[in-house]
């Protein structure tokens, strides 16, 4: 084949196209691979051109990328093999290797890298513009044959190939993308915040979040209606439980507006018990997101908390779930002390009433879980008794205080960092 020769310059002409083909599929399999459904999702909601297709194809990623994946080892192999015949006509062995040289560099740099760096910098446009076409490829006829060919022979040697695992974004995948977007101030430091209350809200259960049985303030049911006013006016509750002998036994739930409009027609002398209304009951492992679709469905915002044995462990109210949702709500009755205080350098005290999983996100510790929610739970069951104030317990790389005592239970526990040996 000489220099001047007509075939040289179509052989010429076939390796610039098939280079080119391959620098297409490079950036097709780069931008769909990081392509989520999500995200194409979004694309077609936004009426993008091309978006559909690209939906169809990242739905089932195994199809496109056997298909480009063959397509690229059949023109880089195709490239290879013109560029070694024709390097061999027109300078012999030596520019076998000259001609072998040249072509990695060539495919390297543009079919390969290039590509694939631009892919990664614009994956949404690349994704749009390639969708199309690897939506041609994979549909045609031969080509599917093929690669669903050579798909099925490598599964008999290696069966796990064909299986499907699952494409499901999992709560831990979005809960980091959620923090990624709050990096690139794609979304605000309170947008995430909800974005991740709503996503633990759904594992959370009532007993975390209820006011545990000694918190309740509740009325005898002989309780006098003034003297049922008077204990809610002081503790600044609308809702009271009405019970009969002790907690366990609640009847009913008193309400602040029924006993104030008793005592306005003259009847503050009655016993609470003719003014209760009708008790709602839960167990204590509801799921609260269960609870307050209950709660809105039967239109009532206070529940008693049962254990398994069916004695009361609590109180919950909607005020509470919300609270889940969106942080404290804290009004003009709430004198409670705050939940967490800073008092050093990465020494914090908390309220022993706080879950686990709450202090380990906002103090970055490992504290134990188990068969405890809270951390007075957790100081309970390490020590294995009721603690005095002042005691402590090494956790975690972190040395747990005992501050504040409220009768056998713990109050507040000061949290710091073991000191270096």
């Amino acid at each position: 084949m000489s220099r001047s020769s007509p075939w040289l310059w179509v052989l010429v002409a076939a390796v610039v196209v098939l280079v080119v083909i391959s620098a297409v599929l490079a950036l097709a399999e780069t931008s769909l691979v990081r392509t989520s459904k999500a995200k194409a999702l979004s694309l077609v909601e936004e009426g993008r051109r091309g978006a559909t297709k690209l939906l169809g194809l990242v739905e089932h990623p195994e199809r496109f990328l056997n298909t480009i994946l063959l397509a690229v080892l059949f023109c880089q192999l195709a490239v290879a093999t013109i560029v070694g015949v024709v390097a061999n006509d027109l300078f012999g062995a030596m520019g076998v290797v000259v001609g072998l040289v040249l072509q990695v560099v060539v495919i390297f740099l543009f079919a390969e890298l290039g590509p694939k760096l631009w892919a990664v910098a614009h994956v949404e446009r690349a994704a749009l513009i390639t969708a199309p076409l690897v939506s041609v490829i994979v549909n045609f006829l031969p080509v599917r044959m093929v690669s669903e060919g050579l798909v099925r022979l490598i599964a008999l040697a290696i069966p796990e190939v064909t299986e499907r695992t699952s494409t499901d974004v999992t709560e831990s995948e979005l809960l980091a993308m959620a923090d990624v977007a709050e990096s690139e101030d794609v979304i605000e430091t309170e947008e995430r915040a909800l974005i991740h209350s709503i996503i633990e809200f759904g594992d959370t259960v009532v007993r975390e979040v209820m006011v545990p049985r000694p918190d309740v303030v509740a009325v005898e049911a002989s309780t006098t209606v003034g003297e049922a006013i008077e204990i809610a006016m002081q503790a600044g509750f609308s809702r009271l439980p009405v019970y009969e002998g002790n907690l366990d036994g609640v009847l009913g739930i008193a309400y602040v507006k029924d006993l104030m409009r008793a005592d306005h027609l003259g009847r503050g002398g009655e016993e609470v018990r003719l003014l209760k209304r009708t008790a709602h009951f839960v167990p204590e492992n509801k799921s609260v997101a269960s609870l307050m679709r209950e709660m809105q469905a039967e239109k009532y915002h206070l529940a008693v908390v049962v254990d398994e044995y069916g004695s009361t462990a609590g109180i919950v109210t909607l005020e509470d779930l919300i609270e889940e949702l969106v942080g404290e709500i804290v009004d003009e009755f709430d004198v409670e002390e705050p939940l967490l205080e800073r008092l050093g350098q990465d020494t914090y005290r908390v309220n022993a009433r706080m879950v686990i999983g709450q202090v380990n996100q906002l103090l970055g510790v490992d504290l134990p879980t188990g068969d405890w929610d809270t951390v007075g739970g957790m100081l309970l069951n390490i020590l294995g008794h009721v603690p005095t104030e002042g005691e402590s317990v090494e956790v975690d790389g972190h040395r747990l205080v005992v501050e504040k005592m409220q009768g056998r239970r713990i109050g507040r526990v000061r949290i710091a960092p073991l000191s270096p040996q």
